[in-house]
């Protein structure tokens, strides 16, 4: 059960000793206190979900002195916790996390086909969701030595990413807001104005996104929008170093994943059983 938000309702510069001065407390190198304070709960990952002092300072970027004061406030808040070892998250944005009930019933039944999908591919294996402009990373499951710059929980722009692309296709109103805003080139060969709507809508008639190293230097990736008409509810892809891609292969194992998760989210017999 999640907790009455009033009751833990605790101003961050009321707990954790004095308050900062009115400079600190607006801005930290150009961050705001909410900036701040995503920075330091971005530090934590699942590789490294206990962090010293020094480590937090060292990934929020911020000062020692800053994060450790801002650590012991989220900490009254049970937004972390402290052992012996240093901090690590609190069980109170695991009842926030409660909220999440729709990825999960997306990410829930989706598991074992990123599973299945790694094994036939031998490459990793990423769920997303469309929020905005920006792919969030619901699950990922990664093989061999590969590593990848994203992570579960982790945002990216979607014009430069297969699962971006695979959802964009299929939304309108998601697709004329990326194409009036900027679209900065992250790799030379990021796909922007008008290219990126051609590949729209080669997305839209194939069923099959691409990302040939748009976001990364060396990845390469193939998308499909997880969807029975309509928007996407979701995307699968399979991604690894761009020499170990088989585009047409995979594209046919994304397409079958992305089917499969779909009638495991929706059971075609459901819609015949009594309510």
């Amino acid at each position: 059960m999640v907790t009455n938000v009033r009751s833990r309702s605790v101003s961050l510069d009321s707990v954790g000793g004095p308050s900062p001065d009115a400079g600190d407390e607006a801005v930290d190198g150009g961050r705001s206190l909410v900036g701040r304070i995503a920075a330091i709960m971005d530090s934590f990952d699942q590789d490294d979900p206990v962090l010293s002092l020094v480590e937090l300072s060292r990934r929020s970027g911020l000062p020692k002195s800053t994060a450790h004061r801002l650590a012991e406030q989220l900490r009254s808040m049970g937004w972390l916790e402290r052992c012996h070892s240093g901090y690590r998250v609190g069980m109170r944005l695991f009842e926030l996390g409660g909220l999440a009930a729709k990825q999960a019933q997306l990410r829930d039944p989706a598991v074992p086909h990123l599973h299945a999908l790694a094994g036939q591919a031998g490459l990793a294996v990423q769920l997303g969701v469309l929020d905005g402009d920006e792919v969030v990373y619901l699950e990922r499951v990664v093989v061999g030595d590969v590593r990848l710059p994203t992570r579960q929980g982790g945002r990216m722009p979607a014009y430069c990413t297969g699962l971006g692309k695979a959802m964009l296709a299929f939304d309108d109103n998601a697709t004329q807001h990326v194409l009036d805003a900027d679209l900065p080139a992250r790799t030379s060969n990021t796909l922007t104005r008008p290219k990126l709507a051609d590949d729209l809508q080669r997305v839209r008639a194939t069923g099959v996104a691409f990302d040939r190293q748009e976001a990364y230097d060396g990845l390469g990736c193939v998308a499909a929008p997880i969807r029975n008409s309509g928007r996407a509810i979701g995307a699968v892809s399979v991604t690894g170093p761009i020499g170990q891609i088989d585009w047409d292969a995979l594209s046919t194992m994304v397409r079958n994943t992305a089917t499969s998760i779909w009638n495991a989210r929706f059971p075609p017999s459901s819609a015949h059983g009594s309510n």
